[in-house]
Parts: C-alpha cells; sequence; structure tokens
C-alpha cells in the first residue's frame, strides 16, 4: 500500500475550561479512545496549550490499539455510560509518543505542539487508546466537552498509562478532552478531511453520527474532523470567567482551527448564539444589547471570517442553517425573524459551494420556530440524539466521497 500523504483522522477544538474551584490536576492519567477511520502506517499527534496561561508539561504520552466498535448501543440515549460495546485485543502493546525525541513535553500558554511521527500498522475501523499521564501540578485550562457515541474518556487517579484497563476504584469517565488536539495519519492520496465547525450544536453528537453513517455505507475515504466550541459566538468573546468556557470569538477560533491536514471542506454551522445570548445588563452584567449584531454584520463576519479564509486554504465551504429555538429561555419573535433572515442567506448566497439545510430537517412542518416530536432535548436549543441523527443524514453524500 502506498502511504504519502497525511490526513487528519480525528481533531478537536481546543477552548477554555470551564472555570471551577479546583483547575489544577496532578498524578492524573487521562485516555482518550480514537477511532481511527483510515489505514496507515504513522501517526502524528498535535497537543494544545492555546488557552492556558501557564506551560503545561505532558509528561508523557502513549498509544496503545485495540479493537473497538463505539457505534452506539440499541438503547444509546446520548447521557448513558455504557453505551457502546467494547472488546479489547488481548495483547495491550502501548508505545511512546515522542517529541523531538523525548518522551516528556512541555507546551508553553497559547501555543501547540506536534509529536515525532510513530510508526504504527493501521487497519481503519481499530480504536487507539491515547493515554496521557501528568505527573507534576498542571493547568487544567486548554480543552473542550463534546459529546456523542464516538467521543468518550476517562481519567484515572495515578499512573496507568501503560495498563489495558483503568482501576474502577479510580476511574471516571469525562467528557472534557483536554489537551489532546488533532491526530493526523500517514495514509493514501484518495483519504480526506471534512471540518465541522460550530458550538455546541457540533460540540455534540451530530459529527459522530456522520461519521458513523460514512462508514456504515462504505464512505471509507473520508474523516470527520469536530471543530466546535459550546457557547462560541462569529462576533464576540467573553473575557469573563463565568463565561469564559464559551470560548474564543471567530476571528481567532477559525484560523487556528482550520489548520487540518488533508482536509477538503468545511462546513460552518455557527451563528445561534450571537442571537440569543444578549439580553441586557439589567438582567446580566455580562451580556450587554451592544453584543446584539444585526443579519448583515453576522453576514459580514461569516464572509470576511470564515470563507475566505477557508477559500485561501482551497477549501469548499458549506453552510448549515440555524436550528428552531422557539421555547428557549431567551426567545422572542425578534430573534427568530433574525434566526430566518439569517439562514435564508446561508440557503441562497453564492458565496457557498452549498448549504446544509439543518433546519429543515428537524423543524416542525405545521410549526417550523419549533423542533419537530421527539427531536428537541428537552431545552427547545439543543436537539435530542434522534434529532442529531437526522442532521448527520442531511449532509449531501458528495461530501461524504
Amino acid at each position: 500500500m502506498n502511504y504519502n500523504k497525511w490526513v487528519a483522522c480525528w481533531g478537536n477544538a481546543t477552548s477554555i475550561t470551564d472555570r471551577k474551584e479546583s483547575v489544577f490536576a496532578k498524578d492524573v492519567t487521562l485516555r482518550y479512545p480514537i477511532r481511527i477511520c483510515f489505514s496507515g502506517s504513522k501517526l502524528r499527534l498535535r497537543f494544545s496549550n492555546l488557552t492556558g496561561t501557564e506551560p503545561v508539561t505532558l509528561t508523557k504520552v502513549l498509544v496503545a490499539r485495540q479493537q473497538c466498535d463505539y457505534r452506539p448501543s440499541a438503547d444509546y440515549s446520548g447521557d448513558k455510560e455504557e453505551s457502546y460495546v467494547s472488546d479489547y485485543m488481548p495483547d495491550y502493546v502501548p508505545l511512546p509518543v515522542l517529541f523531538a525525541g523525548e518522551k516528556s513535553v512541555t507546551i508553553e500558554p497559547g501555543k501547540e505542539v506536534e509529536s515525532d511521527a510513530l510508526s504504527i500498522d493501521i487497519t481503519a475501523g481499530e480504536t487507539i487508546d491515547v493515554s496521557i499521564y501528568l505527573g507534576d501540578y498542571t493547568q487544567m485550562n486548554a480543552g473542550t466537552l463534546i459529546t456523542g457515541p464516538l467521543s468518550k474518556g476517562q481519567y484515572a487517579y495515578g499512573d496507568y498509562c501503560s495498563e489495558k484497563m483503568l482501576p474502577a476504584d479510580f476511574t471516571r469517565r469525562t467528557n472534557w478532552f483536554y489537551f489532546l488536539n488533532t491526530i493526523d495519519i500517514l495514509t493514501e492520496e484518495k483519504n480526506h478531511a471534512l471540518v465541522c465547525y460550530g458550538d455546541s450544536i457540533t460540540a455534540q453528537s451530530w459529527p459522530d453520527y456522520l461519521a458513523i453513517r460514512a462508514w456504515e455505507t462504505g464512505r471509507r475515504n473520508v474523516a470527520i474532523v469536530r471543530r466546535a466550541v459550546s457557547g462560541t459566538r462569529i462576533l464576540r468573546q467573553y473575557d469573563c470567567i463565568t463565561y469564559q468556557a464559551y470560548g474564543l470569538k471567530g476571528a481567532t477560533r477559525f484560523p487556528i482551527e482550520l489548520n487540518v491536514a488533508g482536509a477538503s471542506a468545511v462546513i460552518i454551522q455557527h451563528g445561534i448564539n450571537d442571537i440569543i445570548h444578549p439580553v441586557g445588563v439589567e438582567v446580566n452584567p455580562f451580556r450587554p444589547w451592544s453584543d446584539l449584531p444585526t443579519v448583515g454584520e453576522m453576514q459580514q463576519g461569516v464572509e470576511q471570517l470564515y470563507v475566505n479564509h477557508a477559500r485561501q486554504l482551497g477549501l469548499q465551504v458549506w453552510s448549515g442553517t440555524l436550528l428552531p429555538i422557539e421555547g428557549w429561555r431567551t426567545y422572542t419573535e425578534a430573534r427568530n425573524d433574525m434566526r430566518n433572515d439569517f439562514n435564508k442567506w446561508l440557503r441562497t448566497s453564492p458565496i457557498f459551494d452549498g448549504c446544509i439545510d439543518f433546519d429543515h430537517a428537524v423543524m416542525d412542518p405545521q410549526n417550523p420556530k419549533a423542533f419537530a416530536d421527539g427531536y428537541d432535548s428537552g431545552d427547545h436549543l439543543h436537539p435530542s440524539e434522534k434529532a442529531y441523527e437526522a442532521m448527520a443524514n442531511a449532509v449531501p453524500e458528495c461530501l461524504l466521497l
């Protein structure tokens, strides 16, 4: 097999983690199982301290192959601990990930590092465990919360990087992905990455269901790379610790997150938070009405900040319409009018290569302001798991070829 092209086979955004009382960790193992969708001969891993304010030292990083099917089980509901089937390989052989020949690496604040290429024969469909040991006090300020049937992590107190199973008494599951940002594989020329860019809607399950759809329908040339942070906006960002986890504004995020080897196209589903967040300082001192953009400003932001940059990288750019919001706690008819006007532009603007009408895929045909029956998670903003599957099914097949 001729493996001569680096392609991102997994990716996540890096943002500011939720500000809690404890922001440091010590003597902790993080483990993230990552399904590799391409066959290849080498891996390289990128780690990010983009939003950190102190240097972060990864004491060691190990990669081990396993055989694990992370498709959701029949009763998957999106919040169950045991929602997948796992069949570990009998020979669990962790391999050290090196950085300029060293087992440990320190990442300066605001920086990212890439590992040396790791020689490892991977067959498409295999899952690897990426285990990170943090030996000394480590600022946990760079990570992102993601969910979905393929997005499961664990952490354990102690150094268990080399162990096949983390000890149950000292281990918990987590959907916070710290530091691990991208995995590239040296693979065949025909393979490519599709980037899904957005906010909490994209940080949740539809990219995982899109990856499952591609695999189960025999579309084996595409990797789904998620770049999404809950709460983010196109034009603004929060600097207060209450909302710092909502991440960086589009102008800052997009050029960094489009650093994706082998990318062919990007789907942009972003903007609802620009519309729903402002409520006035008399209600929330951090959400002034001055943060509310016009639809024209949102359009200009998408074109100038997103589309123009993606074109410079030679990528196709697909828009994704914003979802129904009736019943959300800040809902007003005026906000819904903004959403409709923005969606009309997303559907018709010639600056895009196409539009994925997520709104149409999940809305109630009798009441387009709201989700269809069974498609609302309950908060009237985020879809249910069934709706996320519908969003994944709305992506045109041409993007998966």
